[in-house]
């Protein structure tokens, strides 16, 4: 008989050993994943800070959702490992002192019964320690299938909205119709299944009930992946333990979450993530200041706050709302088919769908592009206007961006504010405001 059959004798008495020795492998498990997510905890941070200081959506996405599973699981085995190194010392106590000895603690009757009956005896608080340990462990990678769960059925709803609402393999009218049923079924099987999860099998319960959500149930089952996980859900659903701990897990989310967004204030006015302006400095636009991973740009860079040279070096990082102020004040550069956000770089065919194929072409376009920006955006010193021919360029960590040089020679020693101006349609009428202001200083060399 194969030793895989999970009916034989011999697999129901390996899977008994493994199980009384679970426990090693737990705690090896539990310290390799909690090395490695204490590794990888800040780089994700870092990146998901950038990619939302970038406006990139899908690469936030990413990491916001990687960043909450890594913080989930992280704590689920720091607690695991805590729990488990108390179990583990509470058998080295029941080796020395065996079981609890009420009578020898000489307590009065009322304290002596209320602690016999809450404690029982060393033995169950081991055993009940044992179940908490092994549950938890297990649990702990479950969550993660459940953040998995949620990411899929965004993207299933991205997926809808990119390529079949927006796409143009459909008519768009028939398109149009087709998602926005799609998106309706989505979210309200979300909801159904999220109401079915909180209420451990509410509507599987009802004769009636359960006809109408199998067939949300059984297309979530594919959207959210859950086929490779449900004998895992259902045997904690079944359990005491399972669902008491998950009921105790969920508060605690919460309430880490809570602590965390606390803050202390020092003062009524004065705060340290202020924008610059003419009375504070963010280090965000000084470019020797950016020495941190997590260091980012922001909307106008300079050097540093003095400079003692003729001229100021201007950094300016692009974004997605840059681009689409260009297209409101030049349409010839709006494309027909938005080609912006998540591509493959593997290139089946020699034509992408684009009009624009040749290097001369799109060096074209990108003149005309330059042009539409140094036309909305120019600078202002103190009082005094300025025009800045800007030229694409990477920056600070090769951050995409648009640079300039202003000659300032002819300024007077001393503090200067320098504004990036931007033009802006509204209601029919271009206004020029300010985007960005950053104080700086010029002395002699």
């Amino acid at each position: 008989m194969d030793h895989n059959d999970y009916k034989s004798p011999s697999f129901k008495k390996l899977l008994d050993s493994l199980q009384q020795q679970s426990w090693e492998l737990e705690l090896i498990i539990s310290g390799f994943s909690i090395f490695g997510l204490f590794t990888a905890y800040e780089p994700l941070r870092i990146e998901m800070v950038n990619a939302e200081n970038e406006q990139h959506i899908y690469r936030f996405v990413a990491y916001f959702i990687l960043h909450i599973a890594s913080s989930i699981l992280l704590f689920n085995l720091l607690l695991h490992v805590i729990l488990r190194g108390l179990w583990i010392g509470a058998l080295g106590l029941r080796y020395v002192s065996g079981d609890i000895e009420f009578e020898k603690l000489r307590y009065s009757e009322l304290f002596t019964n209320y602690l016999k009956k809450r404690i029982v005896s060393f033995d169950r608080y081991i055993a009940n320690l044992e179940n908490y340990c092994s549950v938890l462990f297990a649990i702990s990678f479950l969550l993660i299938f459940y953040v998995l769960a949620m990411t899929m059925i965004i993207i299933s709803i991205v997926v809808v909205a990119t390529f079949i609402i927006q796409g143009e393999w459909l008519p768009e009218q028939l398109g149009s119709i087709v998602g926005s049923i799609l998106i309706v079924f989505i979210i309200v099987g979300m909801f159904l299944t999220f109401i079915d999860f909180l209420t451990q099998g509410l509507l599987k319960r009802n004769k009636w009930v359960s006809k109408i959500y199998f067939p949300i149930y059984w297309v979530f089952s594919f959207l959210t992946l859950s086929f490779l996980y449900r004998p895992l859900v259902y045997n904690f659903l079944d359990h005491r333990f399972g669902k008491r701990l998950t009921l105790f897990l969920a508060p605690i989310y919460i309430l880490i979450l809570v602590i965390t967004s606390l803050e202390y204030r020092h003062s009524n006015y004065l705060e340290k993530d202020l924008n610059s302006s003419g009375t504070f400095a963010n280090k965000e636009n000084y470019g020797d200041m950016l020495i941190d991973d997590g260091d980012f740009p922001g909307t106008m860079i300079i050097p540093s706050k003095v400079t003692t040279k003729s001229y100021l070096n201007i950094f300016v990082p692009f974004s997605e709302h840059i681009e689409e102020r260009i297209f409101i004040f030049n349409d010839s550069l709006k494309p027909k088919k938005d080609r912006r956000g998540l591509s493959s770089n593997i290139q089946i065919t020699t034509n992408w769908s684009d009009e624009i194929t040749t290097k001369q072409q799109k060096d074209s376009i990108r003149k005309i592009y330059l042009r539409t920006f140094n036309d909305v955006y120019s600078f202002e010193i103190d009082t005094l206007q300025m025009d800045g021919d800007f030229i694409l360029t990477t920056g600070l960590n090769n951050v995409l961006g648009f640079e300039t040089f202003l000659k300032i020679s002819d300024l007077e020693e001393g503090k200067h504010l320098l504004k990036l101006k931007r033009k802006r349609k509204d209601k029919g009428e271009i206004v020029t405001l300010t985007e960005s202001v950053v104080p700086f200083w010029k002395f002699k060399d």
